[in-house]
């Protein structure tokens, strides 16, 4: 038996032999070579940690996209899924709140006040906004920065009619009622001065207009302690919200005070125009504005609000400065 395994196993050495042989030619690279290889690999590469590092990603996304940031959610968050116009019926009020009124810009196209804030003895109920004339289809126009909260339908001849609620960025809320047709849909985040409606004729209404509402936490403050209608901007830059206070007016004009029918408005102009004739006008340049805004405000144009301040359409606004207007 031993004489046979001898045998088998001096078999397989012949026949293994030229494999062998043929492997013993084969270059085998020694595993210091491959070493040597890979350190002049690594060797040419950069430190990839020393950089890219997360601050600056940050900060160059922060440069630019500086437009895009939208404001803390915080505003966005109490009662913001509720349908009623006044959500904070449970919140904590504060007694005194200043809001910022920059950057303002009309609800519709110049026009005039049709109904004021206060009691309707006629009603015998509160009117919490202020009417302003306009026709069906007229555009209706975000007046601040802000995010669209509600946009609803109360019926054909209920409310509000078609109505849209925008919270802004300053805390405070819009409301703009009796609508035609809507451009915006809840969660849309506008600019002031983006087309958000159609005005017109729906819910409790006589006639077109726009139902505007402002709102600080579900008070209803008198728009006209905000606004001057009669020349389209705000009274200031600021308002001092206090429970005392918020439904006086605050500086009315004459102009914004009348409260008369489209035909009676046009004679009230008309006879402004004509006592008014020879005699120039001028306007306070405010923080934020521009020769385009005073033009659209007091219906003029830049071309000649240029010509007559003798200036150009580059110049720089000089915040207090009267520039004329006629």
């Amino acid at each position: 038996m031993q004489k046979i395994l001898n045998h088998i196993i001096s078999s397989l050495i012949v026949c293994m032999a030229p494999a062998l042989s043929a492997s013993a030619e084969t270059k085998i690279v020694p595993p210091a070579a491959h070493a040597q290889q890979h350190s002049d690999l690594i060797a040419g590469q950069l430190n990839i940690n020393n950089q890219i590092k997360v601050q600056d990603t940050e900060d160059f996304l922060g440069n630019l996209f500086p437009e895009e940031e939208e404001p803390e959610m915080d505003i966005y968050t109490e009662g913001w899924d509720s349908q009623a116009v006044n959500c904070y019926s449970a919140a904590q009020v504060p007694d005194e709140m200043l809001l910022d009124l920059r950057g303002f810009h009309m609800p519709t196209a110049p026009t005039y006040v049709t109904s004021p804030y206060g009691y309707r003895r006629r009603f015998r109920r509160m009117h919490l906004g202020i009417d302003l004339k306009v026709q069906v289809g007229d555009t209706i126009y975000a007046a601040f920065d802000g995010k669209v909260r509600i946009v609803r339908n109360q019926g054909r001849r209920k409310g509000y009619g078609l109505y849209v609620v925008i919270r802004h960025n300053n805390r405070l809320e819009t409301v703009y009622g009796h609508l035609s047709k809507f451009l915006v849909q809840p969660d849309d985040y506008v600019k002031a001065g983006d087309p958000i409606a159609l005005g017109g004729n729906t819910g409790h209404s006589t006639g077109p207009h726009l139902h505007f509402e402002t709102r600080y936490m579900g008070y209803a403050i008198n728009p006209a302690a905000i606004f001057d209608f009669a020349n389209h901007t705000t009274h200031t830059d600021q308002y001092l919200f206090t429970k005392n206070t918020y439904m006086n007016a605050r500086d009315y004009a004459p102009d914004a005070a009348t409260y008369a029918s489209a035909e009676s408005t046009t004679k009230t102009s008309s006879a402004s125009k004509t006592s008014a004739k020879g005699r120039s006008s001028y306007y306070t340049i405010r923080r934020g504005d521009t020769l385009s805004r005073i033009a659209a405000r007091h219906g003029t144009t830049v071309s000649k609000l240029c010509r007559l301040n003798g200036m150009s359409t580059s110049s720089k606004l000089t915040v207090g400065k009267k520039i004329r207007l006629n």
